[in-house]
């Protein structure tokens, strides 16, 4: 049976690119609103839930991309020589965005956010084209359980106990043994080596959730599995969180669990409304942007560089704008946001072209 197009998984992947462009970019570092920055160790924020949310639809659409072949409607040789390109394509991408604009060899720093996609891509994938759903279950629990273990027990090396503090806990002394060019907080890196693992796990779960959207049961099911599933992963999260606090820096367990039950509430609602009461309004934008998810994010980096770096009357774009709504009475933190916004627009723009016109990049 033919599948059709998941229009809440479109929207919410470009809802979820917008929301990184929204962080990523505001009028001024110096006055943020809590919830649209990183907390700065342990806990949660929205702006935390990102990237794990980005990872977890990437695991919804490995689900929808690859059942076919799966089932045996296709050669599985084809489809590996795509998907280790895709992966050194994405991962290229990433190492173009670290080295702009200097492209200084000697500060090359090999992690990021694209890093990341293109490793867990890769290993779902081939997760994904060799089990089944419930093998997939044992391999993420098993994922992070085995990294609970390792954070938990294992003493850092010149510290001589278990420590999960910044740049002290055992990720981060692995990076520092084996993770080649700079690292983005100096002595360790937020998408380090150890960490990757369960990030692989949160796109596993996606996987999850999309091979339960592409099964035969009633729509109505299909839902209350979901967010069923949303809930009672988010809720072992919490309790998980007890004794392995919920930080994206170290990726940990309970991050996991808890932002994959958030992803597959914020998903079961967008299915309901969206695909089941073929309700669209509200979906135009964010699949406009989810259309070229990936390609978008590169353009946020690229259009910052006038946006945000180029002076003019000794001051940047972003500068002269947040100063001027803050002499107009505007509160710093809200003359920022607004900013963002304005970027977020922005960007929207060359989105809305190429989705106008049919075109669609895929790396």
């Amino acid at each position: 049976m033919e599948k059709r197009r998941v229009l809440s998984l479109d929207a919410f992947r470009g809802y979820t690119i917008a929301a990184m462009l929204l962080v990523n970019f505001p009028g001024s570092w110096d006055h943020v609103y809590f919830q649209l920055q990183h907390t700065a160790w342990n806990g949660l924020s929205f702006t935390d839930l990102i990237a794990p949310f980005f990872l977890f639809i990437v695991g919804v659409s490995i689900s929808f991309s690859y059942s076919k072949i799966k089932d045996g409607n296709g050669s599985k040789r084809s489809i590996y020589k795509k998907i280790i390109i895709r992966s050194l394509k994405i991962f290229a991408v990433g190492m173009f965005l670290n080295l702009m604009p200097f492209f200084n060899l000697n500060e090359i720093r090999w992690t990021g956010t694209l890093h990341r996609i293109a490793i867990v891509f890769l290993a779902s994938s081939f997760i994904f084209l060799h089990t089944n759903w419930k093998q997939q279950i044992i391999i993420a629990g098993g994922i992070l359980i085995l990294y609970w273990i390792v954070m938990l027990t294992i003493p850092t090396p010149g510290i001589g106990q278990v420590v999960l503090e910044p740049g002290r806990n055992i990720a981060a002394w692995v990076d520092s043994k084996l993770l080649p060019g700079k690292m983005y907080q100096g002595t360790w890196d937020p998408e380090g080596i150890l960490s990757t693992f369960p990030s692989i796990a949160t796109c596993i779960l996606g996987m999850l959730a999309g091979t339960l959207l592409q099964t035969n049961l009633a729509d109505n099911m299909k839902i209350n599995y979901l967010l069923s599933f949303g809930v009672v992963v988010a809720i072992a999260g919490f309790f998980a969180g007890l004794s392995f606090p919920l930080n994206e820096n170290l990726w940990s367990s309970s991050f996991v669990l808890v932002t994959a039950g958030f992803a597959a509430l914020v998903l079961g609602a967008m299915y309901f409304r969206m695909d089941i009461l073929n309700n669209k309004s509200g979906s135009a934008a964010g699949v406009i942007f989810g259309s070229n998810a990936i390609t978008v994010y590169v353009l946020g980096d690229v259009l910052s560089l006038f946006f945000y770096g180029i002076k003019l009357g000794g001051h940047s774009l972003n500068e002269h704008v947040v100063n001027l709504l803050i002499n107009h009475s505007v509160s710093p933190k809200l003359a920022s946001m607004l900013y963002a916004l304005f970027f977020v627009c922005i960007n929207f723009i060359p989105a809305y072209i190429l989705y106008k016109k049919k075109i669609f990049i895929k790396l």
